[in-house]
């Protein structure tokens, strides 16, 4: 049996980003861990981190932490630190990687789940999670996987959205352009639907952001409401890439690696 640990921005990531791969390990008997960054917090301490850890029990992992960092936020500004925290944007990398490594080397892990450079689609956190998972896998020696969109999904998803009522504003079809990661790049994709019931109880766990209100709770509330089988088509598969893999076949179980 394998550990796996998977290292994510903020809570609710693990869900939309590998929890049905996660759900997958989990239930052939693999050790999952899950790493947060942030807390998920622009000010005071919420409760996110409290459904962070309810979210990973559905998933089925082992152990559920966070890294000691508070959210760094969207747009141009990046706001103070809150009074006995650091916003992870600003965290000193090696740090970081340092209390990374720390948890990898603790739980003996074979495989850790990082993002691509882009950070998916380009939050300051995730593009973060990029840099310290790359260092921390160095200084540990273990295996990385970035988890990943297809870059050509991507982009027809942001088409389809932005025309429904408005649901993307935030980013622009530029931007859309370079998320993710080009399909011929992509190594891994794991087919999840047959999780999609144990992701999408998961994501109904952030209670925070379904709650909310704006164009993000909006989507979150419809993806919760789905019945299983629409919400499988959705979301029934994700992607990693392994850097430095040869090409070769995409691969459907992330424990295989390509030559390199």
């Amino acid at each position: 049996m394998a550990t796996v640990l998977a290292f994510h921005a903020h809570p609710d990531d693990e869900v939309l980003l590998t929890g049905g791969t996660l759900a997958k390990l989990a239930a052939h008997g693999h050790r999952v861990v899950i790493v947060v960054a942030c807390d998920g917090a622009m000010a005071e301490p919420n409760s996110r981190l409290d459904e962070f850890r309810t979210s990973a029990a559905i998933l089925g992992a082992a152990r559920a932490e966070h890294l000691g960092y508070a959210d760094s936020g969207l747009g141009p500004v990046l706001y103070p630190d809150p009074p006995g925290r650091v916003r992870f944007a600003r965290a000193d990398t090696a740090e970081a990687a340092a209390k990374l490594a720390a948890l990898l080397r603790e739980e003996r892990a074979d495989l850790l789940l990082s993002y691509d450079a882009q950070g998916i689609y380009g939050h300051r956190d995730h593009v973060k999670v990029h840099q310290v998972g790359a260092v921390a896998a160095k200084l540990a020696g273990v295996r990385v996987l970035e988890a990943t969109v297809p870059r050509e999904l991507a982009v027809r998803v942001f088409s389809v959205l932005s025309r429904l009522n408005g649901l993307v504003t935030r980013y622009t079809a530029e931007e859309a352009r370079s998320a993710g990661t080009p399909r011929a790049a992509i190594t891994h994709r794991v087919d999840v639907r047959r999780y999609a019931a144990r992701k999408q109880a998961a994501l109904a766990a952030h209670r925070s952001p379904v709650s909310g209100k704006g164009r993000a709770a909006r989507l979150f509330r419809l993806a919760v409401a789905l019945p299983v089988p629409v919400f499988a088509l959705f979301a029934g598969r994700e992607w990693f890439a392994e850097p430095g893999a040869a090409p070769g076949p995409v691969l459907t179980d992330i424990l295989r690696s390509r030559p390199s």
